[in-house]
């Protein structure tokens, strides 16, 4: 990787484009550090300490938007509702292409249906993001210091209203700003924008993953023994998550297709032999995705209202990132949303039909249904490796954490699947790029 960027950075366009896209990674950066207007930082960073220092913080959606935002929604600044309303809406667009005929057939009109539905993604995105911005305002609003101190500084009369329009404008409109700096990296930069912000947002978290790290060794010279023994673990297995996920990212199962002779004319064409990939890994870290925010729901509301319900206080515990039902559920959801995303992502039939059209045929199997149902089958079983991949992968955080009591990273399964895989993805584009500028043609 490091030799790929290296012989990219010697050509001068390729160069350009990196420094672009490092440039837009600081402007995101200074966003996510500058705060919105009219709220008391230092009583922010006091009630916003139950979301950093809390073991159990990741129960909530909360923490989940604060890993991803690289801890801006932590701190209420400008980025702080991160690239999360742009995710969500792609993937509402996604599903929304499959259930409306319309939406669907316009997917299909090529690159003019494509514009129509990015620009409906964009007002859905914006929709969202003031949507966001409003439920945390009034989080904000309803959130006090163990002191008594409010947050947001006015909280009665016009001023209040005047300010919350403000906080959520400000939101939304830095909802909207992340979006543009995304699509500028995809026109002038290096990779996808929308997952290079993700990663440099996930990456910012690492400096205080490595300072939990140093305080858990810190205790050990106090007595807790233990963690020189578990520090060292807890890095070794988080090397070796990284060689796995780079492993099943690459990984994929090949069809053989072969094509049938035909002649046209005097000439003969087809005849030769190739392959159908299909990835292990067809679902990327969505399936993740849809099952952390589900289960994150209990945790947030319980963050809203603070029961003391002698009933509710053990439901809510119940979800608890340590809790038995909260990794069953996680485990079974994940495998649902993983054959739920295989489903309306590759048909089957379709796949068939179109090797029927073009003379192609899978050795040993029949044309036409036999063709979808083979294909079927396979599907299944690689959708069933690559969720319980993903589970592993989820689960293996929380599964520590219980163990041990170190359950309060910031770097969890999803963000380490998240950084290799748009790493992997950038690598990749860089060597395409470097290959076509070294390409030699039949003139040269």
């Amino acid at each position: 990787m490091f030799k790929t960027i290296r012989n990219a950075w010697s050509i001068p366009d390729l160069r350009r484009k990196i420094l672009f896209t490092l440039l837009i990674i600081v402007v995101f950066r200074i966003g996510s550090v500058i705060p919105v207007p009219f709220l008391d930082t230092t009583a922010l960073a006091e009630a916003m300490k139950l979301i950093t220092d809390n073991p159990d913080s990741s129960t909530n959606m909360l923490a989940y938007l604060n890993t991803l935002s690289g801890g801006a929604f932590a701190n209420a600044t400008l980025f702080a509702m991160g690239i999360t309303p742009y995710i969500n809406s792609s993937i509402i667009m996604q599903l929304l292409c499959v259930a409306i005929p319309p939406l669907e057939r316009m997917a299909k009109e090529g690159e003019a249906g494509r514009r129509k539905i990015g620009t409906i993604t964009r007002y859905v995105t914006v929709g969202l993001g003031l949507i966001q911005g409003t439920a945390y305002y009034f989080y904000l609003k309803n959130t006090m210091t163990e002191s008594g101190k409010h947050i947001t500084i006015y909280n009665e009369g016009f001023d209040m209203w005047f300010s919350a329009i403000v906080i959520v404008l400000v939101f939304t409109a830095g909802t909207a700003l992340m979006m543009w700096l995304g699509e500028q990296i995809n026109k002038n930069g290096i990779g996808n924008g929308i997952s290079i912000l993700l990663f440099a947002g996930i990456v910012a978290q690492l400096p205080a993953t490595i300072s939990t790290l140093g305080q858990y060794w810190g205790l050990g010279s106090e007595g807790y023994t233990q963690y020189y023994f578990l520090v060292p673990l807890w890095v070794l297995i988080f090397v070796a998550v990284i060689w796995v996920i780079t492993f099943m990212q690459d990984s994929e199962r090949r069809i053989p297709i072969q094509y049938a002779k035909r002649v046209v004319g005097r000439k003969m064409y087809g005849g030769q032999s190739s392959h159908l990939p299909i990835k292990v890994a067809l679902g990327g870290v969505l399936p993740i995705i849809f099952a952390s925010s589900i289960l994150s729901i209990p945790g947030t509301i319980n963050l809203f209202f603070q029961t003391q319900d002698p009933f509710w206080k053990a439901f809510f515990e119940a979800f608890s990132t340590n809790g038995w039902l909260y990794m069953v559920l996680y485990f079974i959801l994940i495998i649902m949303f993983a054959y739920f995303y295989t489903t309306i992502q590759y048909n089957p039939v379709e796949m068939a039909n179109n090797l029927k059209a073009n003379n192609g045929t899978v050795p040993g199997i029949r044309p036409g249904a036999p063709t979808a149902d083979y294909i079927r089958n396979i599907l299944s079983r690689i959708t069933l490796i690559g969720a319980l991949f993903l589970a592993f992968i989820a689960l293996l955080p929380h599964i520590y954490g219980a163990a041990t009591g170190m359950g309060n990273m910031a770097i969890g399964g999803t963000s380490i699947i998240i950084i290799v895989g748009v790493a992997l993805e950038t690598v990749k584009q860089l060597e395409s790029q470097m290959m076509m500028r070294h390409y030699k043609g039949f003139l040269d």
